[in-house]
Order: structure tokens, then sequence, then C-alpha cells
């Protein structure tokens, strides 16, 4: 591959680039009319505007995408996250055109974009599932019956798409009917696909996901697990690697249950499975990402391999040149997604200039990053700015000097999410391990943030009378 074009925006698009030309391959990037002046335009050898800016205009047209790779002579098209990565369509087209797709093939994408096709895919591999239905319903009667087998409280999910919506728990049979129509209209409205399914709710369950990759070779690995337990409105916002509640046993266990999830599909590339993991310490199978994830570089931390690189080689027909056995923990890492929401009003997107944006840098502090001073945050897209992340031997260093970098973190202009990460990273069931999913149900609101923040310039307060007066008293001269 001499040329490869990154069909996105923003800090992924950027970072895939970072490592594209370290491998000495020419870039090209695609931007809608609201991101001309975006850093990801800037750093590319080629850049060409697809569009106006809503994504239906430009980053989800992918016929005008592959039009535009063909005229510049590229020779892959790495899709990065959001937007096309996860159209079946989109790579087989891309592959029709003589363009190598780099992501798996079109079949994976198609079975492990539907929950339904995925539950049937990987059921006679011995792993482990959530009671329930593996097929769609729409019956409220039959979905009583089944509701009634397995126990309330149950979980109405949407077969297709993710990010919480044609979500609904139910705790009683009487709730039962209104939900599942509301479940099936938010994913009709979503998705283009009302299909339902039902299945035990498990009522405190952490997020925990496995890194798989796997070359056209017949060879898979994992690289271990991610713990995305903290999350809003059913989406991640803090992730780390490794988890504090896997030893080495369940570790092996989840990661040879995750090989087994990408060969039921005939998996090439690099994708995550995703587990639900109970008090009891059982997990069950809950989805695969046929894509790169946001929060990868917490594995590449860990690892010390650039799975983006991976990805590329795996495109370009070579083997893997890692093997299970040579693939060992060191350190830990965390990342805090930036988004432009404001955590003070329900975590509702905040739009405008940033009037002020540094961000913070030093030894084992990474920022993939979007954005630059001056510019608008645009309505149109994911208000992520950027993705932030540290490094340390243990875990409780890589809380620390993630604390730090929030702290010089500068960014005037929109509401972040920053102090909330702030209250994440301080607060005492985060730093003992001792949370799920329901963290922010269970410690967080608006009113916590608030009081800190208070106490907080409070203390700052102090702290520059306490110098003011000390400044002074040693400017004093003595009488005689």
């Amino acid at each position: 591959m001499k040329k490869i074009l990154v069909a996105n925006r923003g800090e992924i698009a950027l970072r895939i680039m970072k490592t594209i030309q370290k491998l000495g391959i020419k870039t090209v990037a695609v931007y809608s009319k609201a991101d001309r002046n975006a850093p990801h335009v800037k750093f590319a050898d080629e850049a060409f505007c697809i569009g106006e800016a809503p994504s239906n205009e430009s980053y989800l047209k992918g016929d005008r995408i592959i039009e535009v790779a063909k005229d510049l002579g590229v020779d892959g098209i790495h899709p990065g996250y959001g937007f096309l990565s996860e159209n079946a369509e989109f790579a087989q087209n891309v592959e029709k055109n003589g363009i190598t797709w780099i992501g798996p093939g079109s079949k994976a994408i198609k079975i492990m974009g539907s929950k339904l096709a995925a539950k049937d895919a990987v059921k006679d591999y011995d792993i482990p599932m959530v009671p329930g239905i593996d097929q769609a319903i729409t019956d409220p009667d039959k979905a009583k019956k089944i509701a009634k087998e397995i126990g309330f409280p149950i979980l109405i999910k949407a077969s297709a798409g993710g990010g919480g919506k044609g979500m609904r728990i139910v705790e009683k049979e009487k709730d039962l009917e209104d939900q599942m129509k509301r479940a099936i209209s938010e994913a009709e409205s979503a998705f283009g696909d009302g299909s339902v399914f039902i299945e035990k709710y498990v009522s405190s369950p952490r997020h925990i996901e496995i890194q798989v990759l796997a070359d056209s070779h017949g060879n898979y690995i994992h690289l271990f697990e991610r713990e995305c337990s903290i999350q809003r409105r059913h989406q991640k916002v803090v992730e780390e690697a490794p988890s504090v509640v896997l030893d080495s046993k369940l570790r092996k266990q989840m990661g040879k249950a995750a090989v087994k999830v990408a060969k039921a599909c005939d998996y090439v590339g690099a994708g995550t499975v995703e587990f639900l993991f109970d008090e009891n310490q059982n997990f069950y199978f809950l989805e695969m990402n046929t894509r790169l994830q946001v929060e990868h570089p917490v594995t590449e931390y860990i690892t010390g391999i650039d799975l983006v690189e991976q990805q590329i080689r795996i495109a370009r027909g070579e083997k893997l040149g890692i093997l299970q056995e040579d693939l060992k923990i060191k350190g830990h890492s965390v990342e805090l997604r930036v988004y432009a929401e404001d955590p003070m009003d329900n975590f509702m997107p905040s739009v405008g200039k940033l009037k002020k944006y540094r961000i913070p840098k030093g030894e084992n502090i990474r920022v993939d990053n979007g954005f630059e001073e001056g510019m608008e945050v645009p309505i149109y897209y994911d208000p992520m700015l950027a993705k932030l992340i540290t490094y340390g031997k243990t875990r409780e260093e890589a809380i620390q000097l993630m604390l730090k970098a929030i702290n010089k973190y500068e960014i005037e202009g929109v509401m972040t999410t920053l102090p909330f990460g702030k209250f994440v990273f301080e607060h005492e069931a985060f730093r003992s391990g001792n949370f799920d999913t329901h963290f922010v149900k269970n410690f967080y609101s608006a009113e916590k943030l608030e009081d800190e923040i208070e106490e907080e310039a409070k203390l700052a307060a102090l702290v520059a009378l306490k110098k003011y007066f000390k400044d002074k008293n040693q400017l004093r001269i003595p009488q005689n």
C-alpha cells in the first residue's frame, strides 16, 4: 500500500494518519465544509471536501468517498470508528472497486452488526450467554411468558445498533407492553430496524471487553481486557486496562471465549468482544464490535502494540507477528473521553468556539486530539474533542497522572467532561475498584460536582491568600 484514505474526521482520523505516516504510506483526508480547517485536514498529504456539514451529506456518503479514493489512486480505506466503519455494504463496495478495506470482511460485520445474528453465530461455541430469547419478538403476550420464565427484571434490547437506544429495563409485568412498544419505536427510528429481543437483566454488571486480532492465515490472539463500566446513558466515558476484578484464570477464560467469538464469524483484523461480568464473577457474551474501539490506546499502552499498524499489516495480507504466549501485561493505563458536554446539565452537548484550548503534555500522557484553539465545536457530529490517556507502572500511578493531566488541560468556550473525569478518578468507589455500570446513578450528581468545585475554589483562594501574606511579610523592610 502506497496511499490510504481515512474515511473519518477529528481525533481518530488524525490518530490513524500518524501510524500510516510512520509506515511510510501517503495519507488522504476527506472532510465536510464544517471541518475544512480541522487538524486532520492539515496533517494529511492530500485532502478532499466531500460535502456539506451534516454527516449524511458528507461522511456517510460511501459512494462519494469511493469515487474520491479512485480518482486519487488510493490503495486502502481505513474507516476509523463510527460513520461507515460497521457498514457491511460500504466494506463490500470498497473491495468491489479494487480498494483494500482495512477492517473485517463484510460477512463478519453483517453477523456481528445484529445482536440476534451474533448470538446465533456463537451458540455452538460454548460461550456463556445471558438467559433470554435469541430471536426477534413483537408479541407482548409471548414476551410476558418469556419474562416470567427467566424472571424479572428483564432487559428489552434492539437487535441493531447500540449506545443505549432501543433498550428498556422492565421491573414489573404491568410495564412490559408499554416499554416494549417504546423500545421498538426507538429502534426503528434510530436504526431502521425495530427488531427487539428479551434477556435477563443483570442488576450489578461490569462491562469488560477483550481486544482480539486475527489475520487471513487463520491466526487469532487476544490482547487482554479493558474495563469500561463508567458510563453515562449506556455510553462509555472512562476506560482502563487491565481490569481490577480479573485474575489470571478469569482473564484466560475470557480471552479464549473472545477468540472463539472471532472464529465463529471468520473474523479478520482488529475487533472487540464485549462481555457483561456479574457480582458472582460470571461473564456473558454481549456483542462484538467489528472495528477499532475509542478506548484502544489503553491496550496499546499495556501491550506496546500499535493496533492501527496491525490493522494495516493484516489488510496487506501479512501474518500476525505476535504469538499469544509472547504477550504480557505491563503496567496500567486509564482513559477519559473529553466530550464537549455539560456534566452539570445531564451531559447535554455544549457547542461553541474554543476560546482557549491547551492540551497537557508530559511523559506517559497521551492526548488523541482533533481540535485547536479558535475552532468551533460543530453541532453535526459526536461531541468528543479528544481522548486523554495516561500510563503508570501501577493503577495508582496511572490515576494520579490522569488527575495531574486533567488539571493541566485548559479549555474555555465550551463545557467539557473534564470535571466529571476528575470526580470519577478521585472517588473512593473507583479507586478501590468497587464499582459497576451504575457508578453514575449511584455516586454522581451535578450537585455533588458543584460542591466539589466550590470546595476546590475555596481551598485555592485560601492558598492564594496565604501566599499573598507570606510574600508581603518577606517584602517588608525591617525598621531600625
